[in-house]
């Protein structure tokens, strides 16, 4: 089998089945990439939303989440698109077409061999490169949603926890819209019930962190909040 050219890969493998995974681990790194691998899917998700991978290899059926939740959560909840390969061994076009309604870029069914599933990982890693977005500029403020820098007036701000990002990166592509706080909560959980004061400990964490310029967010009284920026 010969391994594709081209850059190291991080790939996560999420697949319940002990020997699969093995298997599919063992392919990957033959071919010099890196890989992070998960039996299931909450842990999946959990991995996939910290350290977003270039491929997501999302076994269809996982015991906690199944692939489909996974999947959707993913796409609720991720601040960048992460290209998701399906491994599964149901070939009708009603799953297939579950899984491309949750969010998949494509589909491998099981068995595969392992340099399918290296072309198939090297072609979706080129569509997520083309895919993502640009800088995103508000006045003062700069979002790179590739490396989830924050620059205030060219200043590069010390790395945001993820949620506090989260919440800095959907004010700035509202802008000049106020998001309510349903909306928030919905950006930041999705349909998890969040503590009752999650919402506004993120909050303080971001103006903290945004120090000085803690007064571009601003609160709405009784509507919600929104990036306050010079006209």
């Amino acid at each position: 089998m010969s391994p594709p050219t081209g850059q190291a890969l991080r790939i996560l493998v999420v697949e319940d089945h002990a020997p699969l995974r093995a298997q599919i681990v063992e392919v990957l790194q033959a071919a010099g990439w890196r890989v992070e691998e998960a039996s299931d899917g909450r842990l999946g998700l959990q991995l996939a939303l910290e350290q977003p991978p270039d491929v997501l290899l999302l076994d269809l059926g996982l015991p906690g989440l199944d692939g489909l939740q996974v999947c959707q959560r993913l796409r609720q909840q991720a601040d960048r698109h992460i290209p998701v390969l399906m491994l599964t061994a149901r070939d009708s076009l009603a799953d297939k077409g579950q899984g491309f309604a949750a969010g998949a870029d494509d589909y491998l069914l099981k068995p595969f061999s392992g340099e399918e599933l290296l072309w198939r990982c090297q072609a979706l890693s080129r569509r997520g490169e083309l895919g993502r977005s640009p800088l995103l500029e508000r006045g003062p403020l700069q979002i790179d949603r590739r490396s989830a820098e924050v620059r205030i007036e060219g200043q590069v701000l010390p790395t945001l926890p993820r949620q506090a990002y989260r919440l800095l990166l959907a004010l700035a592509e509202a802008h000049p819209r106020t998001l309510s706080r349903s909306e928030l909560q919905h950006t930041l959980w999705a349909d998890e019930r969040p503590e009752s004061d999650a919402l506004r400990s993120h909050l303080y964490t971001l103006r903290q962190a945004l120090g000085p310029a803690q007064g571009l967010v601003k609160t709405v009284h009784s509507v919600g909040l929104r990036l306050d920026l010079p006209a």
